[in-house]
């Protein structure tokens, strides 16, 4: 979907764009498939905040996404409607099966009202079927990855975003993700194909920071503009340097650059390359 940009109006509203949402094809919501969601503003059960600069927002339904699909295995549905996700950047598609039952999947670039869908061990190779990766042929895009057969997809979710399926090797497929990274996924995990849908949303411009409060987003400060008391690089007169050597963060440990991967065993040896750094610009 492409990005419309806004009446300069106001000074925000000169830089700011919204995506368009033309191609959607239903505003309200299945009622069936859609919850009430708690807003937690970044605490945990005690009520303290764990995740900072969280809270506010507009109001959202929850919609169940179904990222499995192996329930459904070998049983056809159609396309009903192109939805919007507030909960997600990707549009969604609400599908309905022939025994009846109503889902929402993950919207594929090039899915359309009317088309059908199906997930089964080995199908037709079109956008929106579901199958194994063995069954997959080389070079095609994939999105909606399972990491552990059974889990439902947990990788490559966003909008725009897809891996490609580069190669086998023994009781392994060899992907290519997103990010540049090579990694082994068993043959039996399960696969969408195509492309997460609204692939525009990366050129979006926010505008203002008002818009970052809809979305539930407060506003951050740098940790050298507060006091010494309150963060390692704070203190100083004005908009001093942090005076460290090594960035810190508002509880002293170490920040920017540091590996934070957990389980690094279990995974590490199924990577067969790393993800491409960007290089800073000078």
């Amino acid at each position: 979907m492409p990005v419309r940009p806004q009446k300069p109006t106001t000074p925000a509203r000169r830089q700011m764009s919204i995506a368009d949402f033309s191609g959607l094809t239903k505003k309200r919501p299945e009622k069936s498939l859609t919850k009430g969601k708690q807003r937690i503003s970044g605490r945990n059960n005690l009520g303290r905040v764990t995740v900072r600069h969280r809270g506010g927002g507009h109001k959202r339904l929850l919609r169940d996404i179904d990222f499995k699909q192996i329930d459904k295995l070998g049983i056809p549905g159609t396309v009903r409607a192109i939805e919007y996700d507030p909960n997600r950047s990707a549009r969604i598609a609400l599908i309905y099966y022939v025994d009846g039952e109503k889902r929402y999947i993950l919207a594929p670039e090039e899915l359309k009202v009317g088309d059908s869908i199906v997930c089964a061990d080995r199908t037709k190779v079109k956008a929106g079927n579901r199958m194994r990766l063995e069954h997959i042929p080389l070079g095609f895009k994939i999105f909606n990855l399972e990491l552990q057969l059974g889990r439902g997809g947990q990788i490559v979710r966003s909008a725009g975003s897809s891996a490609t399926l580069v190669g086998f090797d023994d009781v392994y497929a060899i992907i290519q993700l997103p990010s540049g990274e090579m990694r082994k996924i068993r043959k039996e995990c399960f696969a969408s194909i195509g492309i997460v849908s609204n692939v525009d949303h990366h050129l979006i411009t926010i505008g203002k920071a008002g818009r970052m409060r809809w979305l539930g987003r407060r506003p951050q400060v740098l940790g050298k503009s507060m006091n010494a008391v309150d963060h390692p690089h704070g203190g100083g007169e004005g908009h001093s340097p942090i005076g460290l050597k090594n960035p810190k963060t508002p509880w002293g440990k170490p920040a920017l650059g540091v590996k934070t991967r957990k389980n690094r065993r279990q995974s590490n040896s199924l990577i067969i390359r790393r993800r491409i750094k960007k290089k800073s610009k000078k």
